[in-house]
């Protein structure tokens, strides 16, 4: 008897133990981040080269000029992923009139992008870092055991190729907002002399 209650008692805690994997992959958060630093605002972006959902190349250098906004997400068709990217979706005209540009990463492949903007509706690039480069450039991958993701970051990338602002506690139903709210600030800050 005391061994089915055991076993019992141990189904229960594997199966909430699998509810809490399942809530921090979909939020992004209490993950292991791998070694790279993140680069500090006021430091040049690094750069990179990724193919996009188009199945095209696409690097950082091809903005200069714009704002960026560099997002990184863990998971295509998660609910997280997908309501940062309808949000942004939804501000795009508003983000065009700033004259900035959306990118956003994660380790999926650009046909798994492909499919992510064509259900969603989504008119933005999406890059595949499928070899973790970029996302450990900018100090954005997260390790799940034997699983690496994109962290939820972004970077706020100025015309010249600075990083202007950096957002490492991600919410996504608000995210789109904040970054609008950061490139008004940004864009009526006095010139530094």
């Amino acid at each position: 008897m005391k061994t089915a209650s055991r076993n019992t008692d141990r189904t229960a805690f594997y199966a909430m133990a699998g509810m809490w994997v399942v809530m921090l992959l979909l939020t992004g958060r209490a993950f292991v981040y791998g070694d790279a630093k993140t680069p500090a605002v006021g430091t040049k972006a690094p750069d990179f080269t990724l193919i996009s959902q188009e199945g095209k190349p696409v690097s950082l250098n091809d903005f200069r000029g714009k704002w960026v906004v560099l997002y990184f997400y863990p998971k295509d068709f998660t609910s997280g992923c997908t309501l940062e990217a309808h949000n942004f979706q939804e501000d795009l005209a508003r983000y065009e009139m700033k004259n900035a540009s959306i990118l956003g990463v994660s380790v999926q492949s650009s046909d798994s992008h492909k499919e992510f903007c064509a259900k969603e509706g989504l008119n933005f690039k999406l890059l595949a870092d499928t070899e973790y480069k970029v996302s450990s450039a900018y100090g954005s991958v997260m390790n799940f055991g034997a699983v690496k993701l994109s962290a939820r970051h972004t970077f706020l990338i100025d015309p010249n190729g600075v990083i202007a602002k950096v957002f490492l506690d991600v919410k996504p139903a608000q995210h789109s907002r904040e970054i609008l709210a950061a490139l008004d600030q940004l864009e009526n800050a006095p010139a530094k002399q």
